[in-house]
């Protein structure tokens, strides 16, 4: 999610020290390029398919909720991929089409989200943000589920770190919690309805919410951005123009819940667990601890904003990669050096 539509209490979200301001109105901005280029083609929609090969629709038994959800790869353990409030799984397509080549790649738009279609759509709560994921690897799975890593941008960070928490996904075998953390996110709650109320709310074209999303700096990177933008926005018959998919205004009574104990949890989630950060001073106090003791790995990544795997998808996937290899996780679990394969299921002995 663009800082235009993102709720994710992180200092880049609400300080403009290090980005170039975003001119009054995008509308009467001067062309960046010569008037004979048009920005339509520079900031034009991107299809899914370039970065994914396939797509779907998980329905839930029991209930009317329809998951979407990207895939790609067809080999290795499942980088399952859970992202920000206001954004689409479509904002980790850049680094699907890198992590593919070695694992396999799912990112599901959540609850309100993309392309899924839930009876309360307002409903982000973690416990039901955290019970939609495992609902989703169960239809898609069954009982036995590949090995699987989750990966969390923001809020959907929490998320990953609840269901890690609640110990229930048997095959989880790694967590990666990317640019969120419980003490910068609760303090930053009380600017989240402004910054809310001061994006720019309505776009005469997906191309313009586009031109928005970078110029504005909250997506550094033009091409993803080009792929991202167009899910995280519906038209709306009765205004004439697009407006944001997802109503976060709306679900304020739920923000706390996101964040509150996110450290504990995060370092009690008894698998291996890395941090990817996009500024050094956004540990708290018991992350800080945390990580003196080697309780996870925590890797920060400059030059980048708070949507890293949009930002710089590349290093993005293979950090990623990189965390898969270094804790031996493969398709169907843990390889353990002279015991074999250790599949999450089963205890360790």
């Amino acid at each position: 999610m663009e800082s235009s539509t993102n709720l994710n209490p992180l200092r880049e979200d609400i300080s403009e020290e290090d980005r170039e301001p975003a001119p009054a109105s995008v509308f009467a901005a001067r062309p960046l390029r010569p008037p004979s280029t048009d920005s339509s083609d520079k900031y034009s929609p991107v299809e899914w398919t370039e970065y994914f090969d396939k797509e779907d629709d998980i329905s839930i038994s029991g209930s009317d909720d329809v998951f979407h959800v990207y895939m790609a790869g067809t080999e290795g353990p499942v980088v399952f991929c859970l992202h920000g409030g206001g954004y689409s799984g479509l904002s980790f397509s850049l680094v699907a089409s890198k992590i593919k080549e070695k694992a396999r790649v799912v990112a599901m738009d959540l609850r309100g989200h993309g392309k899924s279609v839930t009876e309360n759509e307002l409903d982000l709560s973690l416990e039901t943000m955290s019970k939609d994921v495992l609902a989703v690897i169960k239809e898609m799975y069954g009982d036995s589920p590949p090995a699987i890593v989750l990966v969390g941008h923001s809020m959907g960070g929490s998320v990953a770190v609840q269901v890690a928490a609640n110990k229930t996904l048997l095959s989880l075998a790694g967590l990666v919690v990317v640019d969120v953390v419980e003490g910068t996110a609760i303090a930053s709650l009380i600017h989240m309805q402004k910054i809310l109320s001061n994006r720019m709310q309505h776009f005469p074209s997906i191309q313009k919410a586009i031109e928005y999303s970078v110029r504005g700096g909250s997506l550094r990177n033009i091409d993803s951005a080009r792929v991202s933008i167009p899910t995280t926005l519906i038209y709306d018959d009765s205004k004439q123009c697009y407006v944001y998919r997802t109503r976060l205004e709306k679900t304020e009574q739920y923000w706390k819940g996101w964040y509150d104990g996110l450290s504990e949890k995060f370092l009690s989630s008894p698998v291996p667990k890395l941090l990817l950060l996009a500024g050094t001073d956004r540990l708290d106090k018991t992350l800080t601890i945390g990580q003196m003791q080697g309780k996870f790995q925590m890797i920060v990544v400059k030059h980048t904003g708070h949507a890293i795997q949009e930002d710089v998808p590349e290093e993005f996937a293979n950090l990623v990669l990189n965390f898969v290899s270094r804790n031996r996780i493969g398709p169907n679990g843990v390889e353990i050096p002279g015991m074999g394969m250790w599949k999450p299921s089963q205890p360790k002995t």
